[in-house]
């Protein structure tokens, strides 16, 4: 059985990419649902495909359902079509498109098949995580809160100076401060 393996980019950053393996017999809803999963989306909104050339033009819809829009050509539904049945080329370029609302796109590209299956996968599978996913709703609450955390923590306030903080360079030697800097010091220190 064929093995698939398409890298997924986010359109707005090409750096940020996820690899996904899956069965030539699979169909494109089984394709949109690791796609989601491994950005961290979740599965509320609309959802298509666009059948692609080399320079990421728009061909044949392939539509999580048929949506109340005018359609050059029927959609082909996702769940009603293997993933085989529409590889023109060994280098087969999708367009996904995720939330009318938002427009995620993604360009899905098929970069190699396999003609044996892993064993230890259970397909599909995302095999490869490259940079940090855009976040769906805005900030990314887990790593936006440590990164937050940890800017407090080390964010050096006007008195830091008295929390053991001093006024010398790396070398040792004393740093000048502006006549400005220091009255401002000043004034601090003396509601102490």
């Amino acid at each position: 059985m064929a093995i698939l393996r398409f890298r997924v980019y986010w359109e707005d950053d090409d750096s940020v990419y996820r690899d996904i393996a899956i069965r030539h017999t699979q169909n494109f809803f089984d394709l949109h649902s690791c796609i989601l999963k491994s950005f961290e989306f979740d599965s509320k909104h609309k959802a298509t495909f666009y059948r692609s050339n080399d320079n990421w033009l728009r061909g044949r819809e392939i539509s999580l359902e048929k949506y109340d829009k005018a359609y050059k050509a029927e959609p082909l539904i996702m769940g009603d079509t293997a993933i085989s049945s529409e590889i023109s080329n060994p280098n087969q370029k999708f367009i996904y498109e995720y939330d009318f609302n938002k427009f995620w796109h993604f360009m899905v590209e098929l970069i190699n098949v396999d003609k044996e299956e892993n064993k230890k996968l259970t397909y599909p599978s995302c095999i490869r995580t490259e940079g940090i996913a855009p976040s769906q709703y805005g900030t990314k609450g887990l790593v936006d809160s440590r990164l937050a955390e940890m800017e407090e923590k080390y964010d050096l306030q006007p008195d830091a100076l008295r929390e053991g903080f001093s006024e010398q360079g790396e070398d040792g030697e004393a740093v000048e401060t502006s006549e400005e800097e220091e009255d401002v010091a000043n004034e601090e220190n003396d509601g102490f």
